[in-house]
This record gives C-alpha cells, structure tokens and sequence, in this order.
C-alpha cells in the first residue's frame, strides 16, 4: 500500500523522532501556516535563529506595522531587534501550547537564540538568557545558547536558574560531551535552588550538514580514489557516534541521580539536516539517523521531501557505532584532521549567525529609518 504523506511524518513520529521545524516568520504565523503544520505534518516544535529571522524580516510587509511603531518609539535597533523576535517567538509558542500540553511539556517548543555577538561572552550570554525568558513569557520556550568554550558555564548558570535551554551550534564529540556535563551541573544547580526538575527540558543540537560539506571539500582537494570514496559519510557517522555518547551519559550514575529527582534527559537534537549536495539524497540526514527519543528540526523544503518520499526503516542509529567510528579512523588515515574540521565548523558557525544578525539589525535600521 503506498504510504499518504501524514503516513511518512507519523511513521517517523512513531519511530521516536520528534518533527520540528527549522523557520519562523510572521507571516507563517499569521496565514495560519505554522499551526497547519501542526494539526496536518506532525510538526510539534520550532526552531529559530539569526538567519532565519534575518530573511523573515526582509520579506513581505508583516513587519511594517510594528516597525513603524517601534520607530516612532525612538527605541534603539537592539531593543527593536528583540521586540520583533521575540514577538514572532511568543505567538509561535501559543500556537505549538497544545502539543506542550499534550505532551507534558516536552514537545511544543520553541527555540530563540541570544545575540551571537555574545558567544563568546559568559556572563552577557546568562544575562541574554534571562531577559529573553522573561520577554517571552511562555513556559514552552527554549533559550538558545551556542555550545562555545565560554557558552558552556552560561548553559549551566541558565538551566540552575529554572531556565529550559537549547544548546546550539555543536559540532564535535568532545565538544558535546562538555555540553552534556554542563547540563548535569545546570541541574544539580537548579535542584539546589529548589526548582521542579521535571518543568526544566533542553535539547543539544549537533549539526549535520555541514560536516559533510567541510569534509567532502577537503577530501576532494586530497584526492584519489580512497579519499573520495569517503564523501557523504562523515556526518552520519559523526552523529551516530553522538548518540552512542548520549546513552553513555544518561546511563550513569550522576544522570540517575537527577532523575530519581525529576528530571528529564537533554533529547539530541540533529540540526542543519538540509542536504548541501544535490548529489545526496535530500532526505539522508532524516533517514539515516532515527534513533528513540531525538529530535530532528528540518527546513521546510527537507520537511516536504520527506513528506513526498521519506522511508522510516527504524533505528538506524544504533548498533552502527563500530562502523561509523571506522569512518572516522579511515577519514584521519586520509589526512582529515578532525579537530581541526570542528574548530573551523564553529567558528564559521558563530560568525554566519553574527553576519545575519548584523544583516537584521541593518534591515531594522533602514525601516525605521523610513518612519523618522
């Protein structure tokens, strides 16, 4: 029998994948395309950032009116920059409170990132946080925060102040086990400022994409037959190697003990699964890595193509480590020096988000300018 689209989200629904969506805008908000995705897609989260708002903002007349107002306000770009976002987000999270609700308060969510031009600022990033948690005002909100060296003790200081948070821009294993253990710290905090565990979530996004797309660039300039047989594989493997690290983690002690406490896991997250190369199939970061109790936020365009075509054949995550860590060893026999790939990962990372950022704070600008 061939599958219905419903069929193919809700079959990788039930395999233990939860559906977000990676994009938010006023207008899909408005035209009532956000909660179609909803009822009819099986999307039960959302994920932004400074690129996203970035294009949002540059399309379409949604934001005159309150661009106007905001102007005539006289209030600094900053503060306009957070009033749109932030409005954009806190009506996204109404919109996704029945999925909250249904599920206990671990899906509906939605994510808002602090100003990447503090990623590598501790303390302005808490402080980031805290504002943006308080401008929403939604308890199905996650406060995003970039998984750098400093991001990693804002993460805890934020998740021991009560606050549910989304660790973004990670790349690396070593990196994510760090990302891991200041989730436990921020927990241990947050029990001992007597907050209700069980009301604080987070995911850790560990990005896909672009790993293949750094690799295959270098592997393409070694050359030779070896070398470019191993295109297209890194990021899978990467990732399943990710998983293996995240059951490692929340099956020890330390973990046990915050959840005999109440406390829920931090659910990895697999972002930037938009497929770079039109010469892999466009739904192989989907597919390739199902595994119970994840979340994969897609662009809309990997959504659809799923939707159209996807198969769910399962888990295909675990039971592949052994394998997907001979992809790594053969990648540095090759000449591929890891460490060196996600060091330049994120920082490319951080510096593309403080571009948009930058690049949305000129479009507010320039509108409001247009007021006087």
């Amino acid at each position: 029998m061939t599958q219905n689209s419903n069929d193919r989200l809700g079959a990788l629904s039930a395999a233990g994948v939860a559906v977000w969506l990676d994009d938010l805008s006023r207008e899909r908000i408005n035209t009532g395309n956000l909660d179609a995705l909803r009822r009819e897609q099986h999307v039960v989260g959302v994920t932004t950032n400074p690129s996203i708002f970035a294009n949002a903002l540059s399309k379409g007349e949604a934001y005159a009116e309150q661009l106007a107002d905001l102007a005539r306000r006289k209030v600094t770009v900053d503060e306009a920059a957070r009033s749109l976002t932030t409005f954009d987000v806190r009506a996204a999270c109404d919109v996704l409170r029945p999925v909250y609700d249904g599920t206990d308060g671990v899906d509906g969510r939605v994510s808002i990132e602090v100003d990447p031009r503090l990623a590598f600022d501790t303390e302005s990033t808490v402080a980031e946080a805290k504002a943006l948690w308080w401008a929403v005002d939604r308890p199905n909100l996650y406060i995003k925060i970039p998984a750098t060296v400093e991001g990693l003790p804002a993460i805890s200081a934020v998740l021991a102040e009560g606050i549910s948070v989304n660790v973004t821009l990670i790349f690396g294993l070593d990196r994510y086990k760090a990302v891991m253990d200041a989730f436990f710290t921020g927990l241990e905090g947050a029990k001992a400022n007597g907050h209700d565990l069980s009301k604080i979530e987070s995911v850790a996004s560990f990005f896909v994409s672009r790993v293949d797309t750094e690799i295959d660039k270098r592997l393409e300039k070694l050359g030779g037959e070896e070398a470019l047989a191993l295109r297209g594989k890194a990021a899978v493997a990467n990732a399943r190697l990710a998983y293996q690290a995240y059951e490692e983690a929340f099956g020890g002690s330390r973990w046990q003990a915050l959840a005999d406490a109440g406390a829920r896991p931090q659910r990895p997250l697999w972002a930037s699964t938009g497929v770079k190369n039109p010469d892999y199939s466009d739904v192989l970061y989907v597919e390739e890595l199902v595994a119970p109790g994840i979340v994969n936020t897609m662009p809309e365009a990997t959504l659809r193509a799923f939707e159209d075509h996807g198969e769910t054949r399962g888990d295909t995550v675990t039971g592949t480590y052994a394998e997907s860590r001979e992809i790594l060893d053969a990648l540095a026999a090759a000449g591929i020096d890891y460490d060196d790939v996600i060091a330049v990962l994120e920082r490319e990372g951080v510096e593309k988000f403080e571009v948009s950022w930058n690049e949305l704070l000129a479009t507010i600008t320039s509108e409001m300018d247009k007021v006087g």
